[in-house]
């Protein structure tokens, strides 16, 4: 099969393509999402696959896909979805956000644009949720167009090929104009998929397969030895650590009080234990939410703190302290204990029922 190769100049620069995309060929995976032969891939599987991999593993999202298809198997369906069971089938796989305007999305391809995605990058862009990463990869590998596709695995290639000295995220439109130079003017569904196949198996993070690399003539960090050494990245800055309290309820027939966060900001629009706000020293109780707090405490990692939970039974009888809550809280819900999961908790909310009910 003749390959493309991209515009630059430098002969190996030129053959990067061919040389990836025969490999590509003969070891590509086989992911859910991703279109058979010939077939482009259906845009409503492309765009949702790539919402949920923000910022999560292939092999987290796979059931996750694989759920959601099933549940709303087109664009429309998960239009007319409510957004609480959506948010219910997306809990677990953080950054809530995403499922929130993946909903709105939905909606807007399938009630403004007669169920249809745009293939134009930049009215991709236009969309709820969709970012330069994202409308790059669905135009190229939904609709076949050239875009410059660069996620992780890419920005750590990359910076290999080139030994980018300058560290992310600074470096981040150096390499997007390197991954450009490499871009061919054909297979543009199939360039970005190889190149994210490539740093997933080939170029990975800790233990790089240089000799196994399609691409390894020309990557000056190979030449160098030095391929662990990149991408470079700036220190990371420590994480605070917060703390609050959360309310354990039950009522007299085995529920618990559950009420909703707001709709925006984190964990915007999801379910949970009612409690205090986050702050950086344990908070107050109001009186009539004082009360036994359970032995041991919850701890969660987001991607800006560190959250440390105290759960407190309040000793006021149900009705005040479900008052003092509902006062505090919006959508408060009685959710039976043996089915909670079909409520839209976050995983943090999830640790905290589970202390609750092994300490109560």
């Amino acid at each position: 099969m003749t390959h493309p190769v991209s515009n630059a100049s430098d002969p190996t620069e030129r053959s990067f393509a061919g040389r990836l995309l025969n490999w590509y060929d003969q070891h590509r995976r086989d992911l859910p999402w991703r279109a058979r032969g010939d077939l482009l891939a259906d845009p409503y599987h492309v765009w949702l696959s790539e919402i949920m991999l923000q910022q999560t593993t292939v092999v987290t999202v796979r059931a996750y896909f694989e759920k959601f298809t099933a549940l709303w198997p087109t664009v429309k369906a998960l239009a007319e979805a409510p957004l609480d069971d959506v948010l219910t089938a997306w809990a677990g796989l953080g950054y809530y956000a995403r499922a929130r305007n993946l909903h709105k999305c939905a909606q807007e391809i399938a009630f403004q644009r007669q169920g249809v995605f745009p293939s134009d990058e930049a009215d991709l862009l236009t969309l709820p949720g969709v970012g330069a990463y994202t409308a790059a990869a669905i135009a190229a590998i939904a609709f076949d167009q050239r875009a410059v596709v660069v996620d992780g695995n890419v920005e750590r290639v990359i910076s290999r090929w080139y030994a980018v000295e300058e560290a992310l995220p600074k470096a981040k439109p150096t390499i997007k104009t390197l991954t450009g130079r490499l871009t061919p003017q054909a297979r543009n569904r199939d360039f970005p998929q190889a190149m994210m196949d490539l740093g997933s198996g080939i170029c990975t993070p800790r233990s790089p397969s240089c000799l196994l690399c399609p691409v390894s003539e020309g990557c000056q960090a190979a030449a160098q030895g030095r391929a662990t050494d990149f991408p470079k990245k700036a220190p990371k800055k420590p994480k605070p650590t917060r703390y609050g309290l959360a309310f354990w309820v039950e009522n007299d027939r085995s529920e618990v009080l559950l009420t909703r966060r707001p709709d925006k900001g984190l964990l915007g629009g999801m379910m949970e234990v009612p409690g205090s706000d986050w702050g950086s020293d344990w908070p107050e109780v109001d009186p009539l939410l004082s009360g036994a707090i359970l032995a041991g405490e919850v701890e969660h990692t987001f991607t800006h703190f560190h959250l440390r939970v105290r759960v407190v039974v309040p000793i006021a009888s149900v009705d005040q302290a479900t008052a003092a809550l509902e006062a505090k809280k919006k959508g408060a819900t009685w959710a039976p204990l043996e089915d909670l999961d079909r409520f839209a908790l976050p995983t943090i909310m999830k640790k905290i029922a589970r202390h609750a009910l092994e300490n109560k």
